[in-house]
């Protein structure tokens, strides 16, 4: 039908569309900006969003009505596709119109139909059926999209035998088909109507797609980017369970699979990506989940029904053809299922045959005419094949990956087209999708883009290691010279293979193929020496062949190369450290550096032992090019990757074994994990093992701050307490309220389901006990908790002490921390038998929180930290002692010497004679001989009826050994009798905690070997057990062998945690034996999705395959119960409304509020010395006509925002301001090392100014904060990454007492995404306004108005510099001293720039001393 123009309603407004009237602001603009007689007709993106979407979007949407025109209605389809590839929000723009939105949604599916368009438009009305089937958390566009891929769709079956042998298959399908008729023949004609349009729709286009696959255009440009994407489509369709379960059923009813791999599309050589595209839909299609039911079918169930198919073929064929298909009929299933078996027999049949033999078996053979398929022997055949060959489990597919790469690998065509991604074609990669077909797939998906990030990441490292050798021809055939240098990388000689030892049982592979290299080290310098020899066993090295000049036949240019590179990479082989060695051959830890006169020589040579990739030398041994070529003896370079960039490998080892393993996650998480089913059946109040009475030990503070905590709620004590009393507090049946207060409710209902009425809340039962008496020492008392936590919070702490899955949302100041530390007490003292898993993205996040655990009410014994960043915590924080497992284990020994010398002074003290402390045995029998029999005496003698309270103290054995107890006497005499018998049992508990200790202590004793020690540790005595989620993934197999086991998992800032690294923490441990359970009971995710997402390095990874979605996230958008923390406790309220619009418009969620102490304290009402505002931002011009410069790509950075931060600083640090409580944040890496080199330069070693307490970017600040924070935006001519509100919400809540932020306005001023906090800070002066005659601290409030005489204006990084300058002068001065000052810079160009290359936001740091002309001279600095 065309592009029509429908006639308007007469309540839209009219648009001149003349552009000589200039009436219209289209026409306005275009003059403008592109019909002038400029050759460069450009304009700035900001220009074409503010100036022409922004408009027309705010136009289109509130004028669309059901007269719209089709143009009207192709631009709001255009609008969704780009805000989709911008990752904006899309759909919360129709939710104020929901009728008008399903008159949009029919009219686009209608459009997608009209053959007439041009390819272009319907790619448009495609991506937004796309965009829309990837958003079906939204129910407004749930709703649209469900009755497309409903039952109703089997009504395009080819009959209705094949229809109704599928309905027998479930008892629910049977049952969703009878209804769906019903409702059909129940509906108004209009009704009818829209059904029938509906369950054609996805077949019509289904049609549409096959008649271009070998139609006369099928070649065509727009064609093969249209049948890309349809693909895409049908890929996500796939993919999900709710739109496969009835689809792939049509899909493999019309044999798509086989029309696809026999089209001419398909088969031409330029449409790889077609072809990549049908693989992957191949595997979905084929995949083994029950559509039905949604089990995912293990192997030995899922090959049943296949044989079952196998076994009906035969019967088939013996029956209908006896003759041809004897041999079929009698063969053996195994052989039967292979492709090659199967083409000799139906090759056997003729044509005629051929359609019979597919009748029977009720394989199509009939299409419609639009389609244009010709049902030839070929396909038949093919078709016939395809349903009855033997798939490929997932298991083997996923072995026949190697996670070590190689040249192949790293330069696979389908990776390096990843690379290049803008939105415009999709990939042939799989999608993260909001659910998953089984953990199978899940896995899967996770393990091809790890891989190939990981490779991208790799090849990416290689490539800039060699081009600072910068390789060149020699004289010499095939020579190599390299004139520059990298500490990352040595030249080698020809590796030496050693040893190649047999496979191991059931694999193809050498067991290891060990090697030897010798590295030249002469030339180094000791640091960089020092790395090298520093290598661990496993560590993973790289060995190149690199080749310049002549290119090599296949040589491999790099990618991204630049101009007058002249070399490639060849080869790349993986290999892994087994041993270092000195020249002379010995193990370097043992050899003894020869001596002259004194000194230690220089090392010449080390050499490397390794092993190489089995799988790769299988391969090499086995090409035929071999005897051209030896690739080891090719390889010329040895490259190794720092640490924790280098872990790649054990990460992808592992979800390989957990794919092959089959791991089930517990039952009770499973389906909430995929996105199935309730949203809300993982909440403690929807389980069965709900705790119906929890010890909250010190969590409430008083009797009215448990009044406060449940606002609206009767509190009614039990037993004898009567009104009001002290903590502790014992709280029972949670399990009678089944909603609380500040549970967000699961969002997801059926269509016509309404919202149920919450039932009332009854009282809450309160009982109390009495604390123990622990001894009478300081070290033996009781550490309580003060913070006095808030209604939000104690409902995150109950849902976390209870059964089920917690997710708890903290926006910035929040409190989250201190949630999750309580948690962990209150679990670590109800559950004393249970263990915690503790979990963060980072050391510094993981660190943060176990400093904060240290200081509970926990005994150091039970506290572990694993991994590397251990050593990162604060010794005051931590006492001095060190919670790794080699600090544990020496703890626990240190501790023994300590408790066996109380057992020898004990022994003393009642005479009893012996090496009694000599070692934990002996300990042992002094207590079961001597101390233990006293007890039980003194106990029977103080309950009988006799004792007197003079008999009590007399009686007591062992009034020596407490004789140093600092409250003396031991016994008061005013005491009354229960006092006393408290003091008694207090003195007992104190003993028996000694012998208790010594008894835990015991096999570390008989243990000998550090590392049996060590997993005794883990295995057994950790109760609190901390790592980060890399560790975790990457000893996921070591750890769950020594059969370590854990009830509770706590995950610090989960939203910054990928999927697969939130995965493989649930299943860190073996399951039962017995019943195939896990023991893990709780999961409690903290974090806020609203702030930083998982850094994620490839883009095309991120934005199509959303990589960088985290498990935090996905729940949440699938409507899972969460908690927010609605109450913020860091930062002044003026600041806190500079992030508090990002918390008030989510559905279900309450607004954030101040916490009273922001408006009562000292330091919230105190003004900042010196400045006139609390806040400020501040507009920094170009500096020397520059604004931010690009000196490496994606190394950005500003010069003059970086001079004035530092500026800034120098004039806090003269005022007076600690440097510890001034943070400077740069939102890219390039600004941070820049802002570092000023400070350097102006600040390091002078006493007046020093260092800030750090220099960083955003994305690494997260889940800190400081007083004061001078943040640098840096982008001067686009928004780039900081347009994600994530990370605008971070930089905006890290500031405490003061916030400067340093940008250019007219920028930020045009970005929607900055507006609601701009308009905030356009209310003050957009130039830094001080305040002269005050010095830090300052006794102005921040509410007294300030003398416009005291008022300075700084007009710029000049004027602040001036202003600084003078300053410094007269501190000088007045400190007696002379200064010499030179002024602030004022020529400087090129004073500092790039000292390696980073990517947005914050990526990898470069090699810092490969080659470094960039640290130049910078002058201005005072001395």
């Amino acid at each position: 039908m065309g592009l029509q123009l429908r006639p308007r309603s007469s309540t839209t407004p009219t648009m001149e569309v003349e552009i000589g009237q200039g009436e219209n602001q289209w026409a306005e603009v275009a003059k403008r900006l592109w019909l002038r007689d400029d050759p460069l007709q450009t304009a700035r993106p900001e220009v074409i969003k503010n100036e022409i979407w922004d408009p027309l979007e705010r136009f289109l949407w509130p004028t669309f009505s059901e007269d719209a025109s089709n143009h009207h209605v192709l631009l709001l389809a255009a609008i969704v596709d780009v805000k989709q590839r911008a990752h904006l929000p899309v759909w919360d723009h129709f939710t104020d119109r929901p009728s008008a939105f399903a008159i949009l949604f029919r009219r686009i599916l209608s459009l997608n139909l009209d053959t007439t368009l041009s390819p272009s438009s319907r790619l448009l009305l495609l991506s937004f059926v796309i965009s829309a089937f990837q958003a079906l958390e939204t129910g407004l566009v749930r709703k649209e999209c469900a009755p497309l891929v409903s039952i109703t769709i089997w009504c395009n079956l080819q009959s209705e035998q094949v229809r109704n042998k599928q309905l027998e298959k479930a008892s629910s399908v049977k049952k969703a088909w009878r209804a769906a008729t019903r409702r059909f023949e129940a509906a108004s004609d209009e009704n009818k109507a829209r059904i029938r349009f509906e369950r054609e729709w996805i077949f019509s286009m289904l049609v549409d797609f096959l008649s271009r696959l070998n139609g006369s255009n099928s070649s065509h440009v727009e064609n093969v980017a249209y049948c890309e994407r349809f693909l895409e489509f049908l890929i996500d369709l796939e993919s999900q369970l709710p739109t496969r379960r009835y689809l792939n059923t049509l899909i493999l009813d019309l044999n798509v699979v086989s029309l696809l791999q026999l089209s001419k599309l398909f088969n031409q050589q330029k449409n790889a990506l077609f072809r990549d595209l049908t693989m992957l839909f191949r595997h979905f299609v084929d995949f083994s989940p029950d559509d039905f039911l949604g089990q995912n079918k293990q192997d030995r169930v899922r090959s049943s029904p296949h044989y079952e198919e196998l076994t009906e073929l035969q019967r088939v064929a013996i029956k209908a053809f006896p003759e041809k298909l004897k041999l079929m009929a009698l063969a053996n299933l195994g052989n039967l299922q292979q492709r090659t078996e199967l083409e000799s027999h139906f090759s056997n049949l003729h044509d005629t045959e051929l359609v019979e033999l597919c009748h029977h078996l009720g394989v199509r053979t009939a299409y419609p005419k639009q389609a244009e398929v010709t049902n030839g022997r070929q396909l038949m055949i093919e078709s016939l094949v395809a349903r009855y060959e033997r798939q490929k489990s997932l298991d083997e597919t996923v072995m026949n990956l190697s996670c070590l790469p190689t040249e192949a690998s790293l330069y696979d065509p389908a990776l390096l087209r990843n690379e290049v991604y803008d939105g415009s074609s999709p990939l042939a990669i799989p999608k993260l999708n909001l659910q998953y077909l089984s953990l199978s797939d899940f896995l899967w998906r996770a393990f091809l883009l790890h891989r190939s990030e990981a490779f991208f990441e790799i090849r990416r490292d290689l490539e800039g290691v060699v081009r600072r050798m910068r390789p060149r021809a020699g004289r010499e055939r095939d020579a190599v010279n390299f004139d520059g240098f990298s500490r990352l990388a040595l030249p080698i000689s020809k590796p030496g293979i050693i040893d190649v030892a047999p496979a191991r049982v059931g694999s193809n592979y050498a067991a290891y193929v060990r090697a030897e290299i010798a590295m030249d080290v002469s030339r180094l310098g000791d640091v960089i020496r020092t790395e090298w020899e520093s290598l661990r066993v496993g560590d993973a090295l790289f060995l190149l062949s690199v080749r310049a000049g002549r290119r090599h036949e296949h040589g491999i240019p790099p990618n991204n190369s630049r101009e007058g590179e002249d070399w490639h990479i060849d080869h790349v082989r993986t290999a892994e450290v087994v041993q270092i060695l000195d020249e002379n051959g010995r193990a370097l830890r043992n050899a003894d550096a020869p001596q002259t006169n004194g000194y230690s020589s220089r090392a010449r040579q080390r050499r490397l032992l390794i092993n190489l990739d089995s799988r790769a030398y299988k391969h090499d041994s086995e090409n035929p090019s071999k005897a051209k070529e030896d690739v080891y003896s090719l390889l010329n370079v040895v490259v190794r990757r720092r640490g924790r960039e280098n872990n790649f490998k054990p990460v992808l080892t592992t979800m390989q074994d957990l794919i092959i393993s089959q791991t089930d996650l517990p039952h009770w998480f499973q389906e909430v994990f995929l996105g199935y089913g309730d949203p809300s059946s993982a909440s403690f109040m929807n389980l069965p093992e709900k705790i119906k009475s929890v010890d909250f030990r010190d969590t409430f503070l008083d009797w009215q701050h448990l009044v406060e905590s449940f606002p609206g709620r009767a509190l009614e004590p039990l037993g004898e307490e009567h009104g009001s009393f002290g903590p502790p507090y014992v709280l029972q049946s949670f399990d009678e309220q089944q909603a609380e207060m500040h549970l967000n409710p699961a969002r997801k209902r059926r269509r016509d389901q309404t919202e149920d009425a919450q039932p009332s809340a009854g009282p809450i039962r309160v009982s109390t006990y009495t604390l123990p008496n622990t001894g009478p020492y300081p070290m033996d008392a009781f550490k309580l908790n003060s913070v006095r936590f808030t209604p939000s919070q104690i409902s995150a702490i109950q849902s976390g002490t209870q059964p089920g899955l917690s997710i708890i949302v903290g926006p910035p100041g929040t409190g989250k921390t201190d949630v999750a530390t309580q948690i962990i007490n209150l679990l670590y003292h109800n559950y004393p038998s249970e263990r915690v898993l503790l979990l963060a993205h980072s050391n510094q996040a993981l660190n943060q929180l176990f400093e904060k655990i240290i200081n509970l009410d926990m005994d150091p014994r039970h506290l572990l930290r694993l991994g590397h960043g251990e050593e990162d915590l604060d010794p005051t924080s931590t006492q001095g002692g060190s919670y790794s497992k080699a600090g544990r284990v020496e703890s626990y020994l240190e501790n023994r010497d300590h408790f066996l010398a109380e057992v020898d002074r004990l022994a003393r003290s009642i005479g009893a004679e012996g090496a009694h402390g000599n070692s934990c045995e002996t300990a042992s029998y002094f207590h079961s001989v001597y101390v233990a029999p006293r007890w039980t005496k003194y106990w029977d003698h103080l309950h009988s009826d006799t004792s007197t309270n003079d008999s009590i103290i007399a009686t007591f054995p062992f009034h020596f050994y407490f004789s140093n107890a600092p409250a003396q006497p031991l016994f008061p005499p005013q005491a009354s009798k229960a006092e006393l018998l408290s003091i008694a049992s207090g003195c007992e508990h104190h003993i028996n905690t000694i012998f208790h200790e010594l008894e835990l202590i015991r096999p570390f004793e008989l243990l000998r070997r550090p590392a049996d020690r060590a997993n005794h540790l883990l295995a057994t005595s950790a109760r609190i057990v901390a790592m980060t989620s890399t560790y975790a993934a990457m000893n996921r197999s070591s750890i769950a062998n020594l059969g370590f086991h854990y009830s509770s998992l706590i995950m610090e800032e989960a939203a910054q945690i990928t999927e697969i690294e939130s995965f493989i923490p649930c299943v860190l441990q073996k399951s039962n034996s017995r019943t195939g359970e896990s023991a893990l009971k709780r999961i409690v995710l903290v974090g806020d999705h609203l702030q930083n997402s998982p850094v994620i390095q490839n883009l095309a990874f991120d934005a199509f395959a959303n990589l960088g979605q985290s498990l935090f996230l996905r729940l949440i958008r699938l409507g899972v119960p969460s908690i927010t923390l609605d109450a913020q406790g860091r930062c002044r309220p003026s600041l806190a409304e500079l992030f508090k619009w990002r918390y008030t418009a989510i559905a279900n969620t309450p607004s954030l509020t101040d916490l009273p102490i922001t408006h009562s304290s000292p330091e919230f009402l105190a003004a900042n010395a010196g400045f006139a505002h609390d806040y400020q931002f501040i507009d920094v011009c170009n500096y020397h006509g520059h604004g931010e410069r690009e000196p490496t790509p994606h190394f950005i950075q500003n010069l003059g925002e970086a001079e004035y931060a530092v500026a800034l600083y120098m004039y806090m640090r003269l005022l007076g301001y600690p440097a510890h409580r001034i943070s400077v944040l740069a939102t890219y890496a390039g600004q941070r090392d820049l802002i570092r080199d000023v400070l350097v330069h102006r600040c390091k070693g002078n006493k007046l100014f020093g260092l800030p307490r750090a220099v960083s970017t955003v994305d690494k600040y997260q889940g800190e904060q400081n007083d004061y924070i001078i943040l640098s935006l840096v982008r001067t001519r686009t928004v780039g990454y900081l347009r994600d509100p994530r990370r605008l919400t971070v930089a905006l809540s890290r500031a405490r007492l003061g916030l400067f932020i340093l940008g250019r306005r007219d920028l930020w001023q045009s970005c929607p995404e900055f507006a609601p906090a701009m308009k905030i800070l356009e209310q003050r002066p957009m130039v830094l306004e001080v305040v002269t005659g005050e010095m830090y601290p300052t006794e102005r409030l921040l509410s007294e108005p300030i003398e416009d005489t005291r008022k300075v204006e700084i007009e710029g990084v000049e004027h602040l510099g001036e202003y600084v300058y003078e300053m410094t002068k007269a501190k000088v001065a007045a400190l007696g001293g002379e200064a010499v000052v030179e002024g602030m810079p004022e020529q400087e160009e090129d004073g500092y720039a790039a000292n390696g290359v980073d990517g947005e936001g914050e990526m990898a740091e470069a090699d810092g001393e490969d080659d470094d002309p960039l640290h130049q001279h910078i002058g201005g600095h005072f001395v």
